[in-house]
């Protein structure tokens, strides 16, 4: 979206936490405190997903595996509470490590009411939607491609869900939504794009946690 308004995402932050530790603490947080999540975290959260580790030779290497280095997922957000992020939907530019806005509005609700009704959707801070550009894939793997996009989209939220806990935030995946109407509110076609998977993310209600 290089005709959209940008919001630049600051460095990366490095936490340092043990993996072990990572995957003993990570569990599927439905309630949030409200409280916002700084620009400083989504950044980090959103190159966890899928961002460039390193430059080498021409090619750009990411924080997740993609089947024949393809790279068919993108990364969608539904912004509710960003510090210095205006509420809207956003599409996550990997190169530029930023923010590309595509609508504008606070649109927790009517996600949720697209993901049957899962209230997470409207409480959190941020919800992440990851959808397949189907072609990228399609051209080299055939009909074969369709597995791999939820491949890729797994990993990308398995990464997201252990860099929540290394920040000591909370998420939780969701596949049960109508995809035609996370569709309309992206603004993609449903057919050459669509969506694939969601995952909230936010600081849990004290003492919550499933």
């Amino acid at each position: 979206y290089p005709d959209r308004p940008m919001v630049s995402l600051p460095e990366p932050i490095r936490p340092v936490a043990s993996l072990d530790e990572l995957l003993r603490r990570r569990r599927s947080v439905r309630r949030f405190s409200g409280a916002p999540i700084s620009l400083e975290e989504l950044s980090y959260l959103l190159w966890a997903c899928d961002g460039i580790t390193r430059r080498e030779k021409g090619y750009e290497f990411r924080t997740a595996p993609s089947a024949g280095a393809l790279y068919p997922v993108e990364t969608y957000l539904a912004v509710n509470e960003v510090e210095g992020v205006t509420p809207g939907i956003y599409h996550y530019s990997v190169r530029s490590h930023a923010l590309e806005q595509v609508r504008k509005g606070r649109l927790g609700e009517e996600l949720a009411r697209a993901a049957l009704d899962q209230g997470m959707c409207a409480s959190a801070p941020v919800t992440m939607i990851w959808t397949a550009m189907f072609e990228r894939g399609r051209w080299k793997y055939g009909e074969r491609a369709y597995r791999y996009v939820y491949l890729d989209a797994g990993h990308m939220a398995q990464n997201l869900a252990l860099a929540a806990v290394s920040l000591g935030l909370g998420s939780c995946q969701i596949a049960a939504a109508f995809d035609d109407e996370v569709n309309e509110l992206l603004g993609v076609d449903g057919e050459e794009e669509s969506v694939l998977y969601m995952s909230v993310v936010g600081h849990p209600e004290k003492g919550v946690n499933d």
